[in-house]
């Protein structure tokens, strides 16, 4: 989160061209130092809501060698109850008081502290300008997903990339399922053939309605649209890219890469309430991979019956991922927990053996592919890859602080511009 000190959505950091080389393998021992001896993994939590407190655990669950640090919230109430709830992990969690902050500017704190590899589990619309931030001050991510809400953002966070590979540092996405092995079996499968040729796809991520906390008196805009994150596009990307990202990368992975262009409809029928923001509650997309179109659909609304899966049809017969790989008799499918906790093990892996994974293509590839969803549905017209690469819309205001904030008006087809 914002503040002066901190980069800006149209300041990408510029890493100083005077770092010499001793310097970054300065940083790089630092980095690694725990990775080959026998010292803990010192970790910084950024973002301390539900996700950002299971990430610790996860992390912590993943190796006796990690340890949280520090800790960093917009909202003393969300910070302190974290700390609460990872209090119960004993030894591994070691947050003093004074490593504790919050604030607009909490998450360079944490990042400043002495951590090797940072959480970061803010709002989507923030983690653009603190990849960055983390990347400049040489520290290893785990970003949740979606890494952006808009183009603008995805080409930030790309470019923080790039640094991070220069300077070796680790980068694990939350695109879960590619660390869930039932998962990986059935995608192996696939691509081996074992269902021929993939002719087409169906994708679901249909539930109910989210969470919701009703608005207090002394909220002001930005508090109560910050506490509300999933329902402001700025923050959220709307739940075909907060949510239905998980479904849209399982796409890009059983077809090897990005779709070229989404054909979309969407609307809000239940979540019409200005409590909702603006975004909305069901969309349909048709994404073209090559010849093969893989239709996805999303919707949050009460009362339907969920659907969370998807489907692809080949040559030789229809492959389900979400039930891991055809096999001859049924096996007890691993939870997917265990894929939560096996993504830190994988990162922590990585670093130990000196070659640290780096997701940050893929996701922002599904990130992109995610957005690209959105921008059809929202203004009605087709949008291939390359537009929404380019696009030039940017959701992110250009300061934010306690105070007015405007909601902006929600997305009419036909009238909402394509940017």
């Amino acid at each position: 989160m914002e503040s002066k000190s901190s980069p800006t959505r149209r300041e990408v950091i510029k890493t100083t061209a005077a770092l010499s080389a001793a310097a970054v393998m300065t940083s790089l021992g630092t980095n690694f130092a725990h990775a080959a001896g026998s010292d803990v993994f010192k970790v910084g939590l950024i973002g301390c809501g539900g996700r950002g407190t299971g990430a610790a655990s996860d992390t912590i669950k993943a190796s006796p060698r990690t340890k949280i640090v520090a800790m960093g919230d917009l909202f003393k109430d969300r910070l302190d109850k974290s700390r609460e709830q990872l209090k119960e992990h004993a030894e591994q969690f070691a947050v003093k008081d004074d490593a504790c902050f919050v604030g607009f500017d909490a998450y360079e704190k944490v990042i400043d502290s002495d951590v090797d590899y940072v959480l970061m589990c803010t709002p989507p619309g923030f983690r653009p300008m603190q990849t960055a931030y983390a990347v400049e001050k040489g520290k290893h991510i785990f970003v949740e997903k979606p890494i952006a809400v808009d183009s603008t953002g995805v080409r930030q966070f790309l470019e923080s990339i790039e640094k991070a590979k220069a300077k070796n540092l680790g980068v694990l996405a939350g695109t879960v399922f590619r660390h869930h092995q039932p998962h990986i079996d059935a995608v192996k499968q696939i691509h081996e053939g074992h269902f021929g040729d993939i002719l087409a796809g169906y994708s679901y991520y249909n539930t109910l309605s989210l969470w919701h906390h009703p608005r207090k008196q002394e909220w002001s805009d930005a508090e109560w649209q910050i506490r509300n994150w999933l329902y402001f596009t700025w923050l959220s990307g709307d739940h075909i890219v907060e949510q239905n990202i998980h479904r849209i990368d399982i796409q890009n992975w059983v077809m090897k890469g990005p779709p070229k262009s989404a054909y979309a409809v969407g609307g809000r029928q239940q979540r019409v309430d200005p409590m909702y923001g603006n975004v909305y509650d069901h969309f349909s997309v048709e994404f073209v991979y090559g010849d093969v179109r893989v239709q996805n659909t999303c919707r949050q609304q009460d009362s339907t019956d969920p659907r969370v899966t998807e489907y692809y049809v080949g040559t030789k017969g229809i492959a389900e991922p979400s039930k891991g790989p055809r096999l001859d008799k049924r096996v007890k499918i691993a939870p997917l927990a265990e894929g939560y906790i096996q993504e830190h093990k994988d990162l922590i892996n990585s670093l130990e053996s000196g070659k640290p994974l780096n997701e940050g293509q893929m996701v922002a590839d599904c990130t992109l592919a995610s957005i690209m969803g959105r921008m059809s549905a929202y203004s009605g017209k087709l949008v291939t890859w390359e537009q929404a690469l380019n696009s030039k819309e940017d959701l992110f205001p250009k300061e934010v602080a306690f105070g007015p904030m405007k909601v902006a008006p929600v997305a009419i087809p036909g009238q909402a511009p394509l940017v």
